[in-house]
């Protein structure tokens, strides 16, 4: 009986502190899409991303219209030319075609590259600050909240903002 007595009384103490464990456990959230979409840095770095695919979409327009003058070009002269020199022509514009794909693929790949350079630091930044003002403010987990479905602790995204400068 005694035995039973002393391990109810460890089990109430064990299931006691369990409960203080969890109280303490401090959450909040913070909104990191917003603090990205709205960061100066990240705003400055999207005008530079359109700059540079609108320089790609120029370059790729001109290679397109380059390729289709030719081959309307060479449709119209095709009776008059001989077949060597047809088969000349449609290696030639065989070649345009592949250099064309070529470089719409690079300049994608460059651009996504360009992109995850950019943003990489710019998301290590706001990582940090996150940890900064949630260790700041005495909280064990912050939680992204654009991946929440419920969301009651306090929100810690405008002193994300304030502590990044924005």
């Amino acid at each position: 009986m005694k035995q039973i007595k002393t391990l109810l009384i460890a089990a109430l103490f064990i299931f006691g502190a369990n409960q203080t464990i969890n109280a303490q456990a401090k959450t909040a959230h913070v909104d990191v899409s917003e603090i990205m979409a709205k960061m100066p840095a990240m705003l400055d770095a999207q005008k530079q991303l359109e700059q540079l695919s609108g320089t790609y979409d120029s370059d790729y327009k001109k290679m397109v219209e380059e390729y289709q003058a030719k081959l309307k070009k060479y449709e119209a002269e095709s009776a008059t030319v001989t077949d060597l020199i047809n088969g000349d022509r449609s290696k030639e514009v065989q070649d345009m075609q592949k250099r064309i794909v070529d470089f719409r693929d690079n300049a994608q790949k460059e651009l996504q590259q360009k992109e995850s350079d950019i943003v990489k630091p710019l998301m290590e930044k706001v990582r940090a600050s996150i940890q900064k003002v949630g260790k700041a403010k005495g909280f064990q987990y912050v939680l992204d909240g654009s991946t929440l479905l419920l969301a009651d602790g306090p929100n810690l995204t405008a002193d994300i903002k304030k502590d990044l400068g924005f």
